[in-house]
């Protein structure tokens, strides 16, 4: 079936349909991550977004149950060069194409996704429509320019949980590549997480270091964490604009407050700058990849990391209590931040692998460490 991508600066794209029919909105970005698509799909942060992957062949090892971030895809649409003909993965349960009619999603292939990334990289990205069968471009165009901007939006009511829960790692298999190490504490560490559209690797990552995690909605005033008496607290990873989410920062206010050790990641990072006086800006095609390259600015070293944000921190925004340890070897952007008294810390990246690599696993370690000196 013929499928087309309309940009609402007026250009077009006509190529064939790869996944669900039908017609959706949002706005445009693209990853050069050559593996983890099915990742990328199932990562509620790129709700609202229609995800352009520059790997010049996706879906070339299908789609397997427990590689999936969340409990299924939240992109508002798909964009790759050429479908994978086959599944070639002894793990797989199905095609990437089974996979995205099964839930929904639509998507489009064979056309020039070099193009159309050199056109967000130097324009920036920008809202989009995606509609199979017979469409007029033009009128796409105009639907284009009616999706509602990520800029003020708060999409992390849509994304996170209903209720509290108890990350339970039996029904969630996958994701361990280290044995739970013995904890001084002689116990499981208990932390209490903030759900703003968390990928599932993290709480693994918790599990496989020796914690039991409650998981709460977004929503949950910060009392009701602390009333668990957790060992530390941790701010997830989530979709839209962190200056839209005054409830969030009013909780990350308190948690800062309380003593207790923090650490965020992504959205969570973006939350406690805002909460520690910072300010967010939104970057022009931003993050989204497995290979970004971040400086330790304490250690010197320099880590390939996992990224997707379209938001930053403004450095010259923040306080002097408020230190910046990792920049972005890309464009000098901020990638983590600490404040100087209080244990609390924070990264723009991903160091839960999913997908990536494992270089900045380490930061779960310190933050466990963290909690561990003051336990």
């Amino acid at each position: 079936m013929k499928a087309t991508l309309a940009l609402e600066n007026g250009t077009w794209y006509e190529g064939d349909s790869a996944g669900s029919a039908g017609e959706t909105g949002g706005e445009v970005v693209f990853n050069t991550s050559m593996t983890g698509y099915q990742e990328v799909l199932t990562d509620p942060s790129y709700a609202g977004q229609i995800v352009t992957m520059t790997a010049p062949e996706i879906g070339n090892y299908g789609v397997a149950d427990e590689d999936r971030e969340s409990r299924g895809p939240k992109v508002a649409g798909f964009i790759v060069r050429q479908e994978s003909p086959v599944a070639s993965n002894w793990r797989a349960d199905g095609t990437l194409r089974d996979f995205l009619v099964r839930h929904g999603i639509v998507a489009i292939s064979d056309i020039d996704t070099r193009a159309l990334t050199r056109v967000l990289r130097t324009a920036g990205v920008m809202r989009g429509v995606i509609a199979t069968g017979d469409a007029d471009p033009r009128d796409l165009v105009e639907k284009a320019r009616a999706v509602a901007p990520m800029e003020g939006a708060d999409l992390v009511r849509g994304v996170t949980c209903e209720a509290p829960f108890d990350w339970e790692p039996e029904t969630s298999p996958g994701g361990e590549f280290a044995p739970a190490p013995e904890r001084r504490a002689g116990r499981p560490l208990r932390i209490a997480a903030y759900d703003y559209g968390m990928k599932w690797n993290i709480l693994r990552r918790f599990t496989a270091h020796g914690c039991a995690v409650r998981v709460f909605p977004a929503t949950a005033p910060a009392s009701d964490l602390l009333d668990t008496k957790p060992d530390g607290v941790f701010l997830s990873n989530g979709p839209g604009d962190p200056a839209a989410l005054g409830y969030a920062v009013e909780s990350a206010r308190g948690l800062v407050d309380s003593g207790v050790p923090v650490f965020g990641i992504c959205l969570g990072h973006q939350i406690l700058s805002l909460a520690m006086g910072g300010r967010t800006y939104k970057l022009k095609f931003g993050h989204r990849g497995a290979n970004h390259p971040v400086k330790d600015l304490d250690s010197g070293k320099v880590e390939i990391t996992s990224q997707n944000h379209g938001f930053a921190v403004d450095p010259q925004s923040l306080p002097p209590e408020i230190a910046v340890t990792h920049v972005n070897l890309y464009d000098g952007t901020v990638e983590g931040l600490r404040h100087r008294t209080k244990p609390v810390f924070c990264v723009q990246y991903h160091p839960e692998a999913a997908p990536g690599p494992h270089d900045a696993d380490y930061l779960f370690r310190q933050f466990l460490d963290e909690i561990e000196k003051r336990a």
